[in-house]
């Protein structure tokens, strides 16, 4: 099964201004897991590219990774051995073992 052909269905473009959905949520998250590109996505859902951080960040309908890994093994079984479910979320602060292991290179 190739991806690029799965992906495909998520690059239509629908210019809508609605405010997004349980269910675009958990299109949104497979999509993610498709590696389906933000510049795709926020076309298709006519959205800003922060309100699919606030759903990637579990902000905005939590529920909805759940969900999406549920349909997503529905959907694609043959990709679900090879994707993990969830997003690795950065830290936005600093932590002290960061700051330590920083200032031992110029010491």
């Amino acid at each position: 099964m190739r991806v690029e052909g799965i992906a495909s269905e998520f690059m239509v473009s629908h210019s809508r201004q609605t405010a997004l959905t349980e269910s675009d949520a958990v299109e949104i998250w497979i999509a993610r897991w498709l590696r389906v590109p933000r510049k795709d996505l926020i076309g298709r859902y006519g959205c800003d590219s922060r309100r699919l951080y606030e759903i990637w960040w579990s902000e905005r309908f939590p529920g909805a990774r759940a969900k999406a890994a549920d349909a997503f093994r529905q959907r694609y079984p043959s990709l679900t051995d090879r994707t993990v479910f969830g997003y690795r979320r950065i830290s936005r602060a600093p932590t002290a073992a960061m700051n330590r292991a920083q200032s031992d290179l110029f010491a």
